[in-house]
């Protein structure tokens, strides 16, 4: 079992930054891999970044990729992500997860993962 509360969104102009962390609490997160996700309104979730259990390997989504990095820092339990180079297209609610078992090729599917957080809202200005 696993709570996790994500936090740093706001409200950035185009080219701005933001950093989105996520604390995890209940079983140590350092078993999990973790993720992030977004949903802007009309839209599905979709596939940001993953980072495996040891911090080792990362996956981004290409419209992403160049741009945010993912990271995790297991003593605190805590992981992040640093959006850079903001786009108006990124505005979104930003979700992060966690799952256990996760196999590469299945990283990019919200099925796959276990556990969610409430989200934090990212709004990118022209």
């Amino acid at each position: 079992q696993v709570q996790l509360v994500e936090s740093g969104g706001g409200l950035v102009q185009a080219g701005g930054s933001l950093r989105l962390s996520c604390a995890a609490s209940g079983r140590t997160s350092s078993s999990y891999a973790m993720g992030w996700f977004r949903q802007a309104p009309g839209k599905e979730r979709e596939f940001v970044a993953h980072i495996r259990r040891s911090g080792g390997s990362t996956y981004y989504a290409d419209s992403v990729k160049g741009r945010f990095t993912i990271s995790r820092d297991n003593a605190k339990n805590t992981v992040y992500l640093q959006m850079n180079s903001l786009k108006p297209e990124d505005t979104a609610v930003y979700y992060c997860t966690a799952g256990g078992g996760i196999i590469a090729g299945d990283v990019r599917k919200p099925g796959r993962y276990d556990y969610w957080g409430q989200g934090t809202q990212v709004t990118v200005s022209s």
